[in-house]
């Protein structure tokens, strides 16, 4: 608790400061990268810490990113006591087994002082393009040892008492593929984190330490209150809920399972993983620090968002993670291709807290990022590039529980944006003939799934080559309450020669130029019954090309007229009738979609 009473104005005024902060360092980051994945897909994030390296406040970009941040701070302050930590240090880490992630997500973090006492932790983590490794991007999806995925960063001193430790910089560049914009990021987490610095000490000059620092410990107990108060709110009780993954990589299609239980009981919340799968032999594992930023991030999704975003929002919070398990891997177990897992324990903890808070919860998304990462070197200008992504990075939301879901939009743990596609046909040797909505790709439901997409690209010089990380072909997202699930992905690879190859959601491949990669990526699951929507509605998804006039017909139960510009009452109205006779009463939960059943033999609709 705090020592003394602040006044209520003043507690906004700092608390509001807090956050201008970081919103400004994460824009000082945004701004000043060199990297395509930070500027344009903006895959950085930004954060302040107490001195004890508890979460002051954070910038709303990528959720799971910020849950990394406090563990990497922590494992700073833990391996460089006191009386080795100086003003002007800058400390640097992106080792998923000290503190880290995955090996591209590097994290900057520098101690403040003011007048010689350490009074906070100004950082930020940016997803670099690449860091080496067998494979361009360091995302190698067959990865079957973290040391294949690229250069491993205990934490260690980037600057010391404000210089640069030239030995290890001019060892990150000799390691990466790109050292320009790897250097480039580097110095723009650099310039991050001295905006919280000097903004930091400004509020400590104009308010002074007992001030700020009382009103800290006041926000944080605030938050810690108001969360408690939304999970009293919960259903009490223990709710079980499983999801899978297409496979590791490495195994293809040998699902990989996630599985939590969660335990509410008065303000109280404990999830537990136990029933997850071993750790894989692919990169999918999640260490530590990302399994617990999901569940920090299921929390303030399912709590108010009013609620300020610092340490208190955890504290009613215990999490269980099975060691040895794809939550809690071992090295020198794989990591980089820990974003599918992340999406689906973020399904998974949507899934199992559905049955506790019904209508804060949508249905799922499409629980995948499309990652195409190419590599090679561009004949033209005679440079290596590396190109991720640039087909949008996501598909479809799930529909929720008043409204549809959004299209072709990054959901719950990442935040991204879509790269330009101008941006990337001007970087790297590639052209798009066609990105667009894809037909029927949101689940039905009385409210339908935001749309996924369909995208096709070629490689226009060279040769290169393609990591392929997605997800999502072999397992759908589902639907809730008789919503229906979403169709799962697909990719194909159209060769020069005319072959067409329908490609597993993870695998790494040569291509050369010529070569045109079709990509469909799905929306998200149904919320309701489709005999409820409106029939007007469904018109109007026709006429948009959102739905087919046969999903209209067989899944809505509408029927419109000769030329498809109205609905036909009468028929529409005998056609449901038909069709809620064949289904019978929606007495399940989830909607898994046939996949579900084709895989695993158990029944697709599910309590």
């Amino acid at each position: 608790m705090c020592a003394k009473k602040i006044d209520p104005i003043t507690i906004e005024v700092i608390r509001n400061r807090l956050d201008n902060i970081a919103d400004e360092m994460e824009m000082t980051l945004l701004k000043s990268a060199f990297s395509s994945i930070i500027k344009e897909a903006l895959d950085a994030s930004a954060a302040i810490f107490d001195h004890q390296g508890r979460t002051m406040a954070q910038a709303a970009s990528v959720p799971a990113q910020l849950g990394f941040l406090m563990e990497a701070t922590a494992q700073i302050a833990k391996k460089f006591p006191p009386e080795e930590m100086f003003d002007g240090d800058i400390f640097i880490l992106n080792d998923p087994y000290e503190g880290g992630t995955h090996l591209p997500d590097v994290s900057v973090v520098m101690p403040i002082f003011y007048k010689g006492k350490r009074v906070a932790f100004s950082g930020s983590l940016g997803h670099h393009q690449d860091v080496g490794g067998k494979a361009p991007g360091s995302t190698p999806p067959d990865a079957t040892e973290i040391f294949a995925e690229g250069l491993r960063i205990p934490p260690l001193k980037l600057y010391e008492k404000g210089k640069p430790n030239l030995t290890l910089m001019q060892l990150i560049r000799q390691n990466v593929r790109l050292p320009e914009i790897t250097m480039g990021d580097l110095r723009a987490q650099i310039a991050c984190a001295n905006v919280g610095k000097r903004r930091i000490i400004a509020l400590f000059e104009e308010y002074g330490v007992d001030t700020v620092t009382d009103t800290i410990g006041e926000l944080m107990d605030r938050s810690e209150k108001l969360t408690r108060k939304c999970i009293e709110e919960m259903k009490d009780g223990t709710y079980v809920f499983h999801d899978y993954i297409d496979d590791d990589g490495v195994d293809i299609h040998k699902p990989v399972k996630i599985m939590v239980t969660v335990t509410i009981k008065g303000s109280n919340i404990h999830f537990d993983f136990t029933g997850s799968s071993p750790q894989p032999r692919g990169p999918l594992n999640s260490v530590p620090a990302s399994t617990k930023a999901l569940v920090y991030y299921i929390i303030r999704a399912v709590t108010d968002p009013t609620i300020p975003n610092n340490d208190g929002c955890y504290r009613p919070v215990s999490i269980h993670m099975p060691e040895g398990s794809i939550v809690n891997p071992r090295p020198p177990a794989p990591c980089g291709v820990r974003t599918v897992s992340l999406k689906r324990i973020a399904d998974a903890l949507m899934g199992v807290l559905v049955q506790a808070s019904p209508n804060k919860v949508h249905a799922a998304s499409n629980g995948q990022l499309t990652a195409l990462v190419i590599g090679g070197a561009d004949p033209e200008i005679q440079k290596p590039y590396v190109f991720l992504s640039g087909v949008p990075t996501a598909g479809g939301m799930g529909a929720r529980s008043n409204k549809d879901g959004i299209d072709v939009i990054d959901t719950d743990m990442s935040n991204l944006m879509n790269q330009p596609i101008e941006a990337t046909e001007l970087d790297f040797p590639v052209r798009f003939s066609k990105i667009n909505l894809w037909t029927d790709s949101g689940g039905a439901g009385k409210f339908r799934g935001g749309l996924g997409y369909e995208a096709e690209l070629e490689l226009l010089r060279g040769e290169a080559t393609l990591s392929h990380r997605r997800d999502r072909h072999d397992f759908a997202p589902w639907g809730l309450f008789g919503g229906r699930a979403a169709p799962a992905c697909k990719t194909y690879l159209c060769r020069k020669n005319g072959a067409v190859e329908e490609l597993p959601s993870k695998i790494i491949t040569h291509i050369e130029a010529g070569d045109r990669l079709q990509v469909f990526t799905t929306g998200g699951g149904g919320y309701g019954s489709p005999l409820d929507r409106d029939p007007n509605r469904v018109l109007e998804d026709v006429l948009e090309g959102r739905v087919s006039l046969k999903a209209a017909y067989e899944v809505y139960g509408v029927v419109l007229d000769p030329g498809g510009k109205t609905v036909n009452v009468l028929e529409t109205e005998t056609r449901r009738r038909e069709l809620a006779k064949q289904i019978g009463p929606i007495n399940w939960t989830f909607d898994r979609g046939k996949e579900y059943e084709e895989k695993t033999g158990a029944p697709s609709r599910q309590n």
